[in-house]
């Protein structure tokens, strides 16, 4: 319950993500993730899609929260991120969602974009371990969040899903208006695996606890992957299960955006497996490309 509370007073002058907003969400005002007091989701179903230890034979209960802290211009869930598609609910409802998840089978319960949500979901969470919920959570996020934050969920979430997505300040504004972003993001990380350590599953190769780290290759390098692989190789370990990205294609914005209005060509991604291969990142999963 302090661990609640301390949530819910950040919300007075909102400082849960490293805009550090300073709008009383309380209220109702709204900051740069268009977000206000009562929680706003956009779906809680099964999902299929995720890494194999997430997702499992029966599925990864998941929750899309609406809004972002990014305004990525490809985002490709844009009508939830930036135009805040979804229902308001209050955290009881969230709770009962929760729960049906878990009667539903789900191995765990994955909320994705869920940084600006942070209190509401503590405040669900004390709501619904006493109707029996005890999934694993999963925070599926962009990475861009404070190590501040992040200590209010220590013990509280087993496994972190977070994107790596720059490597370079003038890129992360250009692309997601986030300022700082590698430094914040790297901080982030550490913070991540200070907390549940590196990825362990149980027999039937279902995560149980451990970091996953995302990182989505881009158009013409933009990622910045030649320094963030060899980042992650040299701090968090060459033990870090990688899910390097190659499903790219240019959504929202990014349609009339130089340099990211067309998808990946092979040579891109293949320099970008190599980069893996040579840091001696071994654990996690490369995808295909379509064909060109």
């Amino acid at each position: 319950m302090l661990r609640i509370r301390e949530a819910y007073r950040r919300l007075a002058a909102c400082d849960l993500c490293p805009h550090q907003c300073g709008v009383n969400r309380i209220r109702g005002e709204q900051g740069r993730c268009r977000s206000g007091f009562m929680p706003r989701i956009a779906s809680a179903n099964l999902h299929r899609g995720e890494e194999p230890p997430i997702s499992g034979s029966r599925g990864s209960g998941t929750i899309f929260f609406s809004g972002c802290t990014l305004r990525c211009l490809f985002c490709q869930n844009f009508p939830i991120s930036q135009q805040n598609n979804g229902e308001t609910i209050s955290t009881s409802e969230l709770a009962k969602r929760m729960v049906g998840l878990q009667k539903r089978g789900a191995h765990n319960l994955n909320l994705v974009t869920p940084t600006h949500w942070l209190p509401q979901f503590l405040a669900a969470l004390w709501l619904a371990i006493p109707q029996g919920f005890n999934l694993p959570i999963v925070w599926n996020t962009s990475g861009y969040e404070t190590v501040e934050a992040l200590s209010l969920l220590d013990g509280v979430v087993l496994i972190y899903l977070p994107d790596m997505k720059y490597a370079d300040d003038a890129q992360a504004m250009a692309l997601s208006g986030a300022p700082e972003y590698p430094a914040i993001n790297r901080m982030a990380v550490q913070e991540m695996l200070r907390q549940v350590g590196h990825l362990q599953v149980d027999d039937d190769g279902i995560a149980t606890q451990g970091l996953i780290i995302r990182h989505l290759v881009l158009p013409q390098g933009k990622a910045g992957t030649a320094e963030t692989l060899p980042w992650i190789a040299e701090h968090l370990g060459r033990q870090t299960h990688i899910a390097l990205m190659s499903q790219y294609f240019p959504a929202w914005q990014a349609t009339t955006t130089a340099g990211i209005d067309r998808g990946l060509v092979h040579n891109e991604y293949d320099v970008a497996v190599e980069a893996l291969e040579t840091v001696g990142l071994e654990n996690g999963w490369v995808q295909e490309l379509e064909p060109e």
